[in-house]
């Protein structure tokens, strides 16, 4: 196994745009031959667009294009400004008077008092979109759907700490498999390996563990005024794989979250995470599978290990 760059994985384009004040972004992946893709939703206050058509049982055979964006709801505008800019390049479903893209998504909570008037729309998907297509090096940490994501918030964003987008990247053999996460979570971040916190909930430096809060708190009742998380992200892939196969392994890459953000998948997370696939390199969807996980599990890492602190919250690196 070696580690490679996401963008090595050549089906695919890798685009993300920030506002003037990088307090909110997006992350666009495009697939201009098409994919075959599935999508896992675990969270239980998601925000998502075309998941849907993703359903093994569905029609539709293949996306175009998938996006991961900050703005809550309102971030959903995000998928029509992508559109847009496949449309203008021809590609799409053939419906005869145009072709139609396809394109899922999913969104993330980090409208802030201050500056909640500041959202991913249509105008900033096509951009990021553009952006795509030019190979550029995929920033991590405050940078697209990761530009205002903070992690760690059982006691409020006065507790949390910055979090941000991770992506890494993996090959074996022919096989190239790669996570992007945008890592805006109620609970920790944890390294898998030693089980120790490396963001979250803290006060004054010191971590104060988000699942033994909660354990403690269980007849209080307060946990569901925090209603500003999920993680999103996806995996992508130069694998050959079905529609329910993709499905599935997107159902395998939460493995990643849940072994890296403690808790994960809680009632006011919307956790969700994407599985596409374009190529023609058969393998065992199992090692894929385990593949997968292991590169969202190092994603959701790097988007800590990279964020940087902003006036409001402290990154992982300061605290170090």
């Amino acid at each position: 196994m070696k580690e490679i760059d996401i963008t090595e994985i050549e089906e695919f384009d890798f685009g993300q745009k920030e506002s003037e004040d990088h307090h909110t972004g997006c992350t666009v992946i495009l697939c201009q031959a098409g994919a075959t893709a599935g999508v896992d939703v675990r969270g239980g206050a998601p925000g998502t667009r075309e998941t849907d058509a993703l359903k093994s049982e569905n029609l539709v055979q293949q996306i175009h294009g998938l996006f991961l964006s900050g703005g809550s709801a309102f971030g959903l505008e995000v998928g029509s400004g992508v559109m847009r800019f496949l449309e203008e390049g021809g590609i799409g479903f053939d419906v005869g008077v145009t072709r139609v893209p396809v394109v899922p998504g999913a969104i993330l909570f980090d409208l802030r008092e201050n500056d909640q008037a500041m959202r991913p729309d249509a105008t900033m998907g096509y951009k990021a979109a553009a952006s795509a297509f030019k190979h550029s090096q995929l920033k991590q940490g405050n940078y697209g759907a990761g530009a205002g994501a903070t992690v760690g918030k059982g006691k409020g964003p006065s507790f949390s700490m910055k979090g941000g987008l991770g992506h890494y990247a993996i090959q074996i053999g022919d096989v190239k498999v790669g996570a992007v996460v945008a890592v805006n979570s109620f609970g920790d971040v944890i390294n898998p390996e030693t089980g120790q916190i490396i963001a979250g909930l803290q006060k004054d430096g010191k971590f104060l563990n988000t699942e033994e809060m909660l354990m403690n708190e269980i007849m209080e009742g307060r946990t569901n005024r925090f209603r500003g998380n999920t993680t999103i992200g996806a995996v992508v892939t130069n694998a050959k794989i079905d529609k329910p196969a993709a499905n599935k392994l997107a159902g395998m890459t939460h493995d990643g979250l849940s072994r890296t953000i403690r808790p994960s998948h809680t009632f006011v997370d919307g956790d969700t995470m994407f599985f596409a696939g374009a190529g023609n390199i058969f393998c065992d969807y199992n090692s894929l599978g385990v593949m997968a996980v292991r590169a969202v599990e190092k994603a959701v890492q790097q988007a800590v290990a990279h964020a940087e602190s902003t006036k409001s919250f402290l990154s992982a690196k300061d605290l170090q």
